[in-house]
């Protein structure tokens, strides 16, 4: 197995046990989020979260289509397919007609307007082709309340497999499939906005306190700013004290929205004795994807989890 493959494979085996794992959390540790000047409007924001448990009436197809082919370089999406294990997928055909080793890789992915996480990377030695399938995580399209999947927007990035050096990015690749039309598009934006400028809003949604690496803030973006842009968190203390290592950063592209965990690693929440997340204080960084030029950066912002 090529190393690209071993990589995702590892990867996605790891994502696959963290969802796994942690999705057997009950109902009753999400707490809502709210802030002293709240008005009320987001409880009960948790408990809106639902997992679909309907059981899709059709799976969706896709017409066989060629989506890059530039110096010696051609990807098609071959056709729409399903897992028991890994979920849905596009499969494609890559071909590699130039002397280099190269490795198809993919810089964005969304679906249904919303982004997901990637795990797509995939060696083809010089002169060969192979098939593959681009995974769709099914613990995202749950997240975004994905129970129809009617477009899939790629961003590939090829690069040299030796030197690792750019060889081409594609433009946006949309991908409709034969259920369209009837993809759901509402928007679930329930919760406590806690930023809302030039066209950003980040939401909070709920805290966890039985997230499987400890303790989990669920957040709802949306970008609507002109920017591709990324979002980090700084200056985190949860119930009045520092945290070092809280897990988090959210590509959201322009027009697109996300949902996306602040993971508090159980070390820290043991090493400072805290059993529930009272308390968060932080601060918003909004950094542009295309020049890491920072956009803005919100004051401190304290919720807290009731």
């Amino acid at each position: 197995m090529k190393r690209s493959q071993i990589l995702a494979a590892v990867l996605a085996t790891s994502l696959f046990m963290t969802f796994a794992l942690g999705s057997s959390s009950t109902g009753s540790s999400k707490k809502d989020i709210t802030t002293s000047d709240s008005d009320g409007s987001a409880a009960g924001a948790a408990a809106s979260v639902t997992e679909s448990t309907t059981e899709k009436s059709k799976t969706p197809t896709i017409e066989e289509a060629v989506v890059f082919d530039e110096d010696g370089i051609k990807i098609t999406a071959k056709e729409y397919t399903t897992d028991s294990i890994w979920g849905d997928g596009i499969k494609f055909f890559l071909e590699n007609d130039t002397d280099q080793n190269i490795t198809v890789g993919v810089t964005a992915l969304i679906v249904n307007d919303y982004m997901i996480s990637d795990l797509f990377a995939t060696e083809v030695a010089a002169g060969k082709k192979t098939n593959e399938t681009m995974r769709l995580s099914s613990s995202d399209l749950k997240a975004a309340g994905i129970d129809v999947i009617g477009k899939i927007e790629v961003y590939f990035h090829i690069y040299d497999s030796d030197s690792w050096d750019s060889i081409a990015d594609s433009d946006c690749i949309e991908i409709k499939t034969s259920l369209y039309d009837q993809m759901d598009t509402t928007v679930d934006d329930a919760g406590e906005v806690l930023y809302e400028e030039d066209g950003i809003k980040i939401v909070g949604k709920y805290v966890d306190d039985s997230d499987f690496w400890g303790a989990a803030v669920l957040l709802y973006i949306e970008n609507n700013s002109g920017n591709n842009v990324v979002i980090h968190v700084d200056h985190l203390s949860v119930n009045g004290f520092t945290f070092d290592t809280a897990i988090f950063s959210a590509t959201v592209y322009d027009g697109k929205k996300s949902y996306d965990n602040i993971t508090l690693l159980s070390s820290e929440l043991e090493e400072n004795d805290i059993e529930s997340v009272d308390e968060i204080s932080l601060v918003f960084r909004i950094i542009d994807s295309d020049s890491y030029s920072t956009i803005a950066e919100s004051d401190e912002i304290t919720f807290q989890a009731k």
